[in-house]
């Protein structure tokens, strides 16, 4: 399963999340799961719904360490049976580009 999820703080006294969001980051790259991040979004690759979840849940306590109040948006790929759709599913699109 693929889970896009970005995570910042709520308030405080800056407008920068950058630090907040590196905390969190640097969570997901410990895990070792593939992953990756983007000006948006850091999506996961995990193999069931607990080890997802557990590293969101971790990310989003180590953000919740800089705000009283934190916002979470999750995205979800569920497809049971898949692996390295991470890559993949990038991988066919980018093939269907230079098809045409």
């Amino acid at each position: 399963m693929l889970i896009a999820f970005s995570v910042s703080p709520v308030g405080g006294d800056s407008e920068s999340v950058g630090k907040a969001v590196a905390d969190a980051v640097r969570v997901v790259r410990e895990s070792g799961l593939p992953n990756e991040t983007s000006a948006m979004f850091t999506t996961i690759e995990a193999a069931t719904w607990d080890e997802a979840m557990a590293v969101v849940k971790r990310a989003t306590e180590a953000v919740a360490a800089h705000a009283a109040r934190v916002s979470l948006v999750l995205k979800a790929d569920i497809r049971p049976g898949h692996t390295g759709q991470l890559r993949a599913k990038v991988e066919r699109v980018e093939r269907y580009l230079t098809e045409e």
